[in-house]
């Protein structure tokens, strides 16, 4: 439901994510709302019909009412997840508006370990040779340590991604409240919201303003959009909010950016991005 979604009041949306094959993902339950933090645990493993069958649900280009991005994953019992991956982009780029490649879920085994080192450089690598003039985007992990910022921003830099979404869920666990705090798995909603923000900062100082940041986690109000704004994000993404305020989040958080622009003097966002 894409479409739908742009008439929401959402910019830009985003599906997925797809694997090559289809898969089941993780045995139910696998989704859990911790009610009391406003916020969502889950452990999905990528639960799809295929990428075959997701793209023939997108609607026409021309038909779009903004970008329609198609988020790609590797399938869970895949001997080659790099190749998981190109297939991925050279399936989704002719039909999507801007491919995500998600390598910082935690809920298949193993799949972060794609962020590391000489695999990365393998897989965007692998990316770049299949790759349209569509813009390809990285979903990066907040669980991060110290050289890891700069070490993805170069590898990214040196193979043409055109921007980095900061961040993915956490598999930490702040101080929460509900009963389900315990379940395994990715959590997003406002505990993130800390963490994700500390990312973006931390990936803005490493990229020096010369990679496009998309800052996503705990993102539930026009407040809470504008301060990612200011951290150094060109876009914003949420998921876990709209369990929580609804649908009407989209145009809620657009009304407010647009009125904080003029309450701060500035003629538009690209103009606010990175000055906190």
């Amino acid at each position: 439901m894409p479409a739908q979604m742009l008439g929401l009041g959402f910019g830009f949306v985003e599906v997925g994510t797809v694997t090559p094959k289809p898969q089941k993902g993780n045995p139910k339950p696998r989704l859990f709302r911790l009610v009391e933090d406003k916020a969502v645990i889950n452990r999905m493993g990528f639960n799809n019909k295929g990428q075959a069958a997701a793209l023939e649900r997108l609607p026409p280009v021309e038909d779009r009412a903004g970008p329609i991005g198609v988020n790609v994953g590797a399938n869970k019992d895949s001997t080659d997840r790099i190749a998981d991956y190109a297939e991925g982009v050279r399936r989704a780029a002719p039909l999507a508006d801007f491919v995500t490649i998600n390598i910082s879920s935690p809920n298949t085994p193993g799949l972060r370990g794609l962020q590391e080192g000489s695999e990365l450089s393998e897989l965007l690598e692998a990316v770049d040779e299949v790759r349209t003039s569509k813009p390809v985007f990285l979903k990066v992990a907040p669980d991060l340590v110290a050289g890891d910022h700069d070490r993805i921003v170069r590898c990214a830099i040196e193979h043409h991604v055109d921007a980095l979404i900061v961040s993915n869920t956490t598999v930490s666990r702040p101080s929460l409240r509900s009963r389900h705090a315990g379940e395994q798995g990715g959590l997003s909603g406002a505990p993130l919201r800390a963490l994700a923000l500390g990312a973006l900062k931390a990936f803005r100082v490493a990229s020096g303003g010369e990679l496009p940041l998309i800052g996503v986690g705990g993102i539930a109000s026009a407040n809470d959009a504008w301060e990612r704004i200011r951290a150094g994000a060109s876009l914003v993404q949420l998921y876990t909010a709209m369990v929580y305020e609804g649908p009407g989040i989209g145009r809620r958080i657009a009304e407010g950016l647009a009125e904080r622009l003029k309450r701060e003097g500035f003629s538009s966002i690209a103009e606010a991005v990175g000055t906190g």
